[in-house]
């Protein structure tokens, strides 16, 4: 079965008969939508959908992925997605260059001191952060890289309290940045790296969900300060495709800002701790200069 096949396949799978107005018939082998069920909705044939989902059709019209997507109540995300595997859709190309995150961008985070910000790249790779982000995530776990974080660190089912949301949240966000770029050499790392390590990760790869970032909040259980009920703001970085920025509030005079404060105290005084140390001894790799 092709990629778009198994897409297609997982789609139904998850509609139930009465979501788009049908009524259930007979007994059902299977969850979801019948294969004849959906070419009905689609306004195509049933052997036409069964070439596609078998994959023996791979050329579908704009006009045929259109009618899919509106059969299978696609998000844009999702009809997005669906382009993108049968190519009538631009895929970024494959990093040739480290990634580097703008200056300006650098500087606007740094000059958010009451809320965590950080960037990551289309494999999750954390590639900047300010003070409060690395003080509320700590070394963001294998390589710095928060799927990995998720899924192989021990820690990651205490620090995220919803750890099942959160990991069915992200990965559908990286089948998404996977769809956009699937030659990008570092995203295809780690997804090895993950399907080879990760039997939670696997089980979730399989349903093909394709979506960007759907969480409006997360909640946290740091070490230091307790819990955290953060709200969540992501961002495309225009100037680097591929990049996202997210920044974290927490809602005024509650005890996950007291949290946030505490925090941020906390991480100034290790700041303010190495920054002694190097001035004493300019030896010291954290030397300021």
């Amino acid at each position: 079965m092709s990629e778009l096949g198994e897409y297609l396949r997982s789609r139904r799978a998850q509609l139930s008969p009465d979501v788009v107005g049908l009524v259930s018939t007979g007994t059902r082998r299977v969850p979801g939508l019948r294969r004849e069920e959906v070419a009905w909705l689609a306004g195509m044939s049933v052997d036409y959908y069964v070439r596609l989902e078998q994959g023996r059709e791979r050329s579908p019209s704009v006009a045929v992925l259109d009618s899919l997507a509106a059969a299978l109540r696609l998000d844009h995300d999702g009809h997005r997605h669906l382009f993108r595997l049968v190519g009538l859709a631009p895929r970024l190309a494959a990093s040739r260059t480290p990634d580097s995150v703008d200056p300006a961008l650098l500087r606007l985070m740094t000059a958010w001191p009451d809320n965590p910000a950080l960037v990551y790249n289309r494999a999750y790779d954390v590639l900047a952060a300010n003070a409060l982000a690395e003080a509320l995530f700590g070394d963001f776990g294998a390589a710095g890289n928060l799927m990995l974080l998720l899924f192989a660190e021990p820690r990651a089912h205490e620090f995220y309290v919803d750890w099942p949301t959160v990991a069915r949240d992200s990965v559908a966000g990286f089948r998404l940045n996977h769809g956009a770029a699937p030659d990008d050499p570092r995203l295809q790392a780690v997804l090895t790296d993950l399907l080879n390590s990760s039997d939670a990760f696997r089980e979730l790869w399989q349903r093909h969900d394709a979506r960007g970032k759907s969480l409006s909040s997360k909640v946290f259980q740091h070490t230091e300060v307790g819990r955290l009920a953060l709200t969540m703001q992501t961002f495309d970085v225009r100037s680097a495709p591929g990049q996202q920025l997210v920044v974290y509030d927490a809602e005024s005079a509650g005890p996950s800002a007291d949290a946030l404060k505490m925090l941020g105290s906390i991480a100034a005084t290790r700041d303010f701790g190495a920054l002694s140390r190097a001035r004493r001894n300019p030896a010291h790799p954290n030397h300021l200069g």
